[in-house]
């Protein structure tokens, strides 16, 4: 019973052991993978860009799943208070850049 009991001990651990190694060079390996430095997620604006606070939202949670990637707001012609919101979407999230076209 001992020899069991010793045996299914050294099987677990042995596996135990396998997983960390394994997360740990799949974490190293993978991160050069997921980097896509020349990714940029395009928002073109104009007028008054009623659903800009959504998109860019939606735009942010997209890019946690790209590292590296950047939002860009494209002015093609946005309203006053519509640039004052992109300026501050700017501000309040990294990677986040407004441009004219």
């Amino acid at each position: 019973m001992e020899l069991l009991r010793d045996g299914v001990l050294a099987f677990l651990s042995a596996v135990g052991l396998t997983t960390c190694v394994w997360l740990v060079a799949g974490a190293f390996l993978n991160r050069e993978k997921r980097r896509n430095p020349g990714i940029r997620l395009v928002l073109p604006l104009a007028g008054d860009a009623p659903a800009m606070t959504q998109d860019v939202r939606e735009l942010v949670r997209i890019r946690r799943q790209i590292p590296g990637a950047v939002i860009v707001l494209e002015d093609r012609g946005m309203s006053g208070e519509s640039r004052e919101l992109a300026e501050y979407f700017c501000r309040k999230y990294t990677s986040v850049e407004l441009r004219e076209p």
